[in-house]
């Protein structure tokens, strides 16, 4: 008789142990779930900060350099003699040259931007797979 009280009570154990695991496993999923949503949403806040910061700065520096663009060009036209509308061009096709640059430039860092928080992401990642193949 002591050997089935013995068995059924090893057998609650493990049973109360694998519960106990699935339990821990299940609230740390829970925990990098929430952690993934603070760190995205901190990522979005600290992003949508500066955007707007560069917007502000950008159309400020635009309308200095739009006005100085003009200077320019009429020191051109000025001092070579040229007609307005060449100095325009020629002004115009620098200026075009330097912003394709700084399109491509730009557009290569973006092509290699990750948005997702990789170790909480890979973390998660593990946690799904441990979970799906207990089975």
């Amino acid at each position: 008789m002591p050997d089935a009280i013995n068995t059924t009570s090893n057998e609650t154990s493990v049973t109360s142990l694998v519960r106990g695991i699935l339990n821990d496993a299940q609230e740390l999923f829970r925990q990098q779930t929430a952690l993934l949503k603070t760190e995205i949403r901190e990522d979005v806040r600290k992003a949508r900060e500066a955007a707007l910061s560069l917007v502000v700065g950008v159309s400020v520096a635009f309308l200095g350099v739009l006005l100085l663009l003009f200077a320019l060009v009429y020191l051109l036209s000025w001092a070579s003699g040229l007609d307005p509308w060449v100095s325009f061009a020629i002004v115009g096709g620098i200026v075009l040259a330097i912003g394709l640059a700084f399109v491509y430039a730009g557009k290569k860092r973006f092509e290699s931007f990750d948005p997702l928080p990789d170790q909480t992401a890979e973390a998660l990642r593990e946690n799904v797979q441990w979970i799906t193949n207990r089975k």
